[in-house]
């Protein structure tokens, strides 16, 4: 039996044969995964409907299981037709989802652009699809190394 939080067979077989390096995007229910992924990864639908599930529940879910490097967010061009004023208010729960993991790792944001291209990596090994309705709340993994 598991000991971590994340149980879905899928995600956890895809995480097993994941190395260092290797990125997982958690996506909004916005984001465009059949078409803006890496030619390796796979895609798992967890959109049931809108808000379920969201993508801070899929963070805790794999920071639970899996070393993290880097944390990307989908930084927001201040000419993009959805832009905000300030950062995005989801940047802040997603913090929170860090610091109560135990984890140290900062939001680093990459501008949206530059993010599409990051994520059509060949390094890319997951999108999981979330029903998340906030706004810019695409966030990339980058897994790190188990040291135990």
């Amino acid at each position: 039996m598991l000991k971590h939080f994340l149980i879905h067979p899928k995600i956890t077989e895809v995480l097993a044969r994941a190395g260092h390096h290797s990125t997982i995007l958690i996506a909004d229910g916005n984001y465009p995964a059949s078409t803006k992924k890496g030619p390796n990864a796979e895609v798992v639908c967890l959109n049931l409907s809108p808000g379920v599930i969201n993508c801070g529940q899929a963070l805790q879910a794999i920071l639970s299981a899996v070393p993290i490097d880097f944390v990307n967010t989908m930084g927001v061009p201040a000419d993009d037709s959805y832009a905000i004023k300030g950062e995005p208010p989801i940047w802040d729960s997603y913090r929170k989802i860090l610091k109560d993991s135990g984890s140290k790792l900062l939001l680093e944001p990459i501008q949206k652009w530059d993010f599409y291209e990051k994520v059509n990596s060949s390094d890319h090994v997951l999108t999981i699809q979330t029903g998340d309705q906030a706004l810019w709340a695409n966030i990339l993994l980058t897994l790190g190394c188990r040291e135990s």
